[in-house]
Parts: structure tokens; C-alpha cells; sequence
């Protein structure tokens, strides 16, 4: 059984993309990007301000825009319209979830798609699903840099994802199956999971629900990666993978925390300098 590093992978990536971002400012290029905060999330803070730091650290310009819970959906569209002209941000990315009364399709749809660095906008999901090159979202591309790294191959592989979101599950699917595996989805319909579970050469789960995989539903030898991260009453993180039983049944598995987690962000690094690069060759 190996360990599918995230942190360390994550931390060359960043390295790499600060040793990219210097030669890019000697031709007069900042790449930019900008964090729209709604409310006093905990959790989204959180979130917003390890973005923000992972920013500085790689060379990339950050601008973090917090607003009041109760704001209309009229000025946050508004302020996005505004960044959508800014030539300064070449990525822009709203934190979910919003309050209850902004409609959340409608806000990521007014990103323009050139600087939907989360790859959730229609038309790049489009792009996605066709087998084009796009802005894909940024946890399930750090499940495939992850494979490339560690060089695991999905072609011919029988991939079970676990979970239907529009942020993991559907994207995941789509990059597997584009990578030229065969893909099963399953989700909290699904009847006689661990009968799908046994089948995969590789499973990806990202359901939310701690310690949900155990050792009876997974294949010796399979590949396990845990996009899940929950909070125990003790405090402790864990996936939704048991890892402690299933990790000597796999030839490959992510840790939580470690694995996944790491790789999210440094996608979105990634993202919003190619996103600068391609506004630079445009102009």
C-alpha cells in the first residue's frame, strides 16, 4: 500500500507556479486573482483566508471582497460584472454556500467563463463533458494530478465515483471517463452499493458521510481516493473512507487530512495563472 501524498505534491506545485509567476512578472504579468466572502462563515473564512495565503506565497495577486450576509444579489452581481473587466484579476471565484436569498446558479453564471477559474460556469461544464479543454473544478483535477503524479493511468479501469455533486462527482466522472475509463456512479440512491464498490480498479468517494467505506466493500489491490473531510465530536478530521480498514486492501490511498485537501487549492493556483497567461497572449 502506498500513500497518495497531496501535501507534498501540493507544495511542488505551489514552488513551481512561484518559480513560473517570477518570469511572468519580468514580462509585466501579475496574475490576479479575486475571493468574493458573503456572510461570516466560519468555515468560509477559513477557506478564503488559506486561499489567500497560498496566493502570496505562489506570486499571485489576491484581492479578498467580504460583504454582509443581507446584501442584495443586485450588488453582487454588480461587483462581479465590475471584476469581470478588471484586467488585473484573471481569476474570480464566489465562496459557497451563499445566503439562502442569492440564487447561487445565477452568481456563478455572471463569472465570465475566461475567468471561472472553479470551472463551475455552464459552458465550461460543457466543455467538460465534450472531451474540450476548459477550467474544470478544482478538487476532482487534483484527483487526476494526483494519478498523473504517482503514475496511475485510469485507461481501461473500472472507476466507481461515489457522489453526484456538481463540484466532485459530475466533473470526476467526466475526467475519468475522458481519461478512458469505464465509469459507475453511485450516490445515496444507489441499491446494493457494495456490490458496485468490489467491481472498481479505482474508487473515488465524496459523499460527506465519516467512515462510510469500510474494508468489506473495497477490491484488493484497488486504488482508494477520499475526497470526503468530516469533523468528528472529538475533533478529529477523518474522509469518508475508514482508513485504518481498508488501507492494507489498496495498492493506492489518499490520507484525510493530506491527501485530496492539499491538491484543491493548488489547482486553483494553477487555474487562475493559466487563466493570466492566456489574457496575456491575447492582448
Amino acid at each position: 500500500m502506498q500513500i497518495l501524498d497531496g501535501k507534498a505534491l501540493s507544495n511542488k506545485i505551489k514552488e513551481n507556479l512561484k518559480i513560473e509567476n517570477e518570469k511572468l512578472k519580468e514580462k509585466g504579468l501579475i496574475p490576479g486573482l479575486a475571493v468574493i466572502l458573503v456572510g461570516e462563515d466560519p468555515a468560509s473564512q477559513t477557506y478564503v483566508n488559506s486561499k489567500e495565503k497560498s496566493c502570496q506565497a505562489a506570486g499571485i495577486y489576491s484581492k479578498k471582497i467580504t460583504m454582509d450576509e443581507n446584501i442584495s444579489e443586485k450588488e453582487l452581481l454588480d461587483t462581479i460584472k465590475e471584476l469581470n473587466i478588471d484586467d488585473k484579476i484573471h481569476g474570480i471565484l464566489v465562496q459557497l454556500p451563499l445566503p439562502k436569498h442569492i440564487n447561487s446558479a445565477k452568481v456563478l453564471e455572471t463569472i465570465v467563463p475566461e475567468k471561472d477559474v472553479d470551472g463551475f460556469h455552464e459552458y465550461n461544464v460543457g466543455k467538460l463533458v465534450t472531451g474540450n479543454e476548459t477550467f474544470v473544478p478544482c478538487t476532482p483535477l487534483g484527483v487526476m494530478k494526483m494519478l498523473e503524479e504517482y503514475g496511475i493511468n485510469p485507461t481501461g479501469m473500472d472507476a466507481c465515483v461515489i457522489g453526484r455533486s456538481n463540484i466532485v462527482g459530475k466533473p470526476m466522472m467526466n475526467l475519468l471517463l475522458n481519461a478512458g475509463a469505464t465509469i459507475t456512479v453511485c450516490h445515496s440512491k444507489t441499491k446494493n452499493l457494495k456490490e458496485k464498490t468490489l467491481q472498481a480498479d479505482l474508487l473515488v468517494v465524496g459523499i460527506g458521510k465519516a467512515n462510510m467505506v469500510t474494508a468489506d466493500m473495497v477490491k484488493k489491490g484497488a486504488i482508494v481516493i477520499d475526497v470526503g473531510i468530516n469533523r468528528l465530536e472529538n475533533g478529529k478530521l477523518t474522509g469518508d473512507v475508514d482508513f485504518d480498514s481498508v488501507a492494507s486492501k489498496c495498492s493506492y490511498i489518499t490520507p484525510v487530512p493530506g491527501g485530496v485537501g492539499p491538491m484543491t487549492i493548488a489547482m486553483l493556483l494553477q487555474n487562475t495563472v493559466t487563466s493570466a497567461k492566456r489574457f496575456f497572449e491575447t492582448k
